[in-house]
């Protein structure tokens, strides 16, 4: 209003247009930073409303929250519980206190036990009341399995190394307690708020069965432990146990599984359950308390691992045949592992009975069957890309690329050097030049011998003329350990070639160092050539690449040595010869003296290259 009547007032109209115009612009922008300070308050208002929601969702959720806390917590008590018992295999639990005894902890695990049993009951209570009395519990069931593990470590330990099994068998005891914990936390977080008749519920029951089991399991192990006649006993019982819930756990498809793992990882698991079956075999014709122990111990491990293996390895599968057949197979050598401990155990109550003892042989005979069976699965899912990283023709393929992935690292080392500076003003300026240009024509040109050397190696395997798997000592085999072997040679070569190179140029080297490292590349190369000649065909585009190839690093390797030599100047101090009949005979003595010097320095030096070479060839590498 008041701008409009001073625009009136003005008597020239441009005036009047500026000042309306700048009225305008000034309306303008006090407009868009009021909106900016209405929008920088509803972002504050924004974000205090989501923060009060977040609040109230905490707060309703404070059980949930308590309770993932809790199964991570429980997590790592069973990472360190496995820990222990690696070091209890190893033997490595020793007391601290020779007179102490696992009497004097029974009364504690006894009675941390008892107290996890209440709070495993108000834990599943906690499902069905409200959020705070929840989170009370899943607290007080973390605080007593921390309570009740370091119990049984300290009484393991007090068991002494002598009784490594027993340790072992005892800690195995703990971590199943805390491992249906674990199963028990998720179930009861995934039970709060839910009806009686949500399937939830029945999950939640099922668990706390396992939970109360498990500790059962563990009062009766600590019980019997110090109890020779019974440790074998109660080892098989808590190892059956433990089987049957890794299958349960396994079909439910809630089994803890490895990050990744391959089929020869599985081929390799196979491979430990067969050694398990064949210690519990050997327990059977001993029956001796430690050789049951040992063997319970071992299964169990070994079938752990196995099925958390192959839920792994069946996820790499390339059709879902192949995955649900290695999974029943998985399945299968479990429950055949625990049948033969459920025979074992009763050829332990009936040692003259000749059925138990045939049964026992039937028992390890399905396992062989099985195993065989899950091995073939491994064999599938390698599918036919697979190549076995122990085949010498694939590690001489590697060892190659690996020369050319060396060899293209020290061409860019040398790119980078740059040639020393001197205050000398003449024709030996361009000196470093020449040397650092010859070496990278080198190295780029070895770089391409080695690529063309690896392509040499596939067509002969395209050929037929090289076994793509060649058996131990055949003719393929050691030639390809000799193609292994000059390519590392020829990897070598052109590190010293730039070791050399570099010392050159920064003054802390001899032209003759350098001439000796682009000799020991030429040197190389003629064997990597030579390596390759022996099964290629001459007239293959590959070979006749690896000939220019070779052919290029013969010729900068020559334009290295003619560029040094260049520079290594003759000595042409003036000899001044003593008229002096005494000064005469001194300076015939002290030349004599150089020149033996001279000749003793110089067969040493031969020596030194002699036994180089000899012990080169000694360890099966050319010279």
């Amino acid at each position: 209003m008041d701008s409009r009547l001073a625009i009136a007032t003005l008597s020239s109209p441009n005036l009047a247009q500026k000042l309306r115009v700048a009225v305008q612009k000034l309306g303008t922008a006090c407009i868009e930073e009021r909106i900016l300070d209405d929008l920088s308050r509803g972002s504050q208002t924004v974000v205090e409303r989501v923060q009060e929601v977040l609040a109230a969702l905490h707060e309703g959720s404070r059980g949930t929250q308590a309770c993932i806390n809790a199964a991570n917590t429980v997590s790592g008590i069973i990472g360190d519980l496995d820990t222990t018992i690696m070091f209890a295999t190893a033997g490595s639990l020793n007391p601290q206190r020779d007179s102490e005894k696992f009497g004097d902890h029974r009364e504690a695990i006894l009675k941390t036990a008892k107290a996890l049993v209440e709070d495993t009951k108000a834990l599943v209570a906690g499902a069905a009341s409200n959020q705070e009395q929840l989170a009370v519990a899943a607290q007080n069931a973390v605080r007593t399995i921390v309570n009740l593990s370091d119990a049984v470590k300290n009484g393991a330990v007090s068991l002494s190394s002598d009784n490594a099994e027993a340790q072992v068998m005892v800690i195995h005891a703990v971590r199943d307690v805390a491992a249906a914990l674990s199963n028990l936390i998720q179930a009861t977080k995934n039970a709060s708020g839910r009806s009686l008749h949500d399937p939830a519920m029945g999950h939640l029951k099922e668990a706390a069965k396992v939970m109360v089991t498990n500790v059962t399991s563990l009062l009766k192990t600590v019980k019997t432990i110090e109890d020779e006649h019974q440790r074998g006993t109660r080892a098989l019982e808590a190892a059956i146990e433990a089987i049957g819930q890794e299958i349960s756990l396994y079909d439910s498809g809630e089994a803890p599984s490895r990050g990744g793992a391959t089929a020869e990882d599985l081929i390799k698991s196979t491979k430990q359950l067969t050694a398990a079956t064949a210690r519990a075999a050997a327990a059977a014709q001993t029956l001796q308390q430690s050789d049951i122990i040992a063997a319970a111990n071992i299964a169990r491990q070994s079938v752990c691992d196995l099925l958390a293996t192959t839920r792994a390895a069946a996820l790499c599968a390339d059709s879902a045949d192949a995955r649900y057949r290695t999974l029943d197979c998985g399945r299968e050598v479990a429950v055949q592992v625990r049948s033969l401990l459920i025979t074992l155990q009763t050829l332990i109550i009936r040692r003259d009975d000749p059925h138990a003892r045939d049964a026992l042989l039937e028992a390890s005979r399905r396992i062989a069957r099985v195993v065989g069976e899950l091995a073939s699965c491994g064999e599938l899912l390698k599918g036919d890309s697979w190549t076995d990283p122990s085949d010498p023709t694939a590690v001489a393929e590697n060892e190659l690329i690996g020369a050319a992935n060396s060899i293209e690292a020290a061409a860019v080392k040398l790119s980078q050097l740059r040639p020393r500076q001197t205050q000398k003003v003449d024709d030996s300026l361009t000196f470093d030049e020449q040397i650092l240009a010859a070496a990278k024509s080198i190295a780029t040109a070895v770089q391409t011998l080695v690529k063309a050397a690896s392509a040499a190696q596939r067509e002969l395997v395209a050929q037929g003329r090289l076994e793509s798997h060649p058996a131990f000592a055949t003719d393929d085999y050691q030639w390809s350990e000799g193609l292994i072997s000059a390519s590392r040679l020829v990897a070598a070569a052109v590190h010293q070639l730039c070791e050399a190179a570099n010392a050159l140029v920064q003054g802390h080297s001899s032209e003759e160092k350098l001439i000796s490292a682009a000799k020991q590349v030429a040197s190389s190369t003629a064997h990597l050539l030579v390596a390759c000649k022996v099964k290629s065909d001459l007239d293959s585009r590959a070979m006749q690449r690896l000939q220019s190839a070779g052919h290029a690093v013969k010729t900068a390797t020559e334009h290295l040595v003619m560029a040094a030599r260049s520079a290594i100047h003759e000595d042409e101090r003036t000899l001044i010869i003593s008229q002096r009949m005494v000064s005469g005979i001194a300076q015939v003595m002290d030349a004599q003296e150089q020149v033996l010097r001279k000749e003793r320095e110089l067969t040493e030096a031969r020596g030194k290259l002699a036994a180089l070479n000899k012990a080169r060839y000694e360890r099966g590498m050319s010279p």
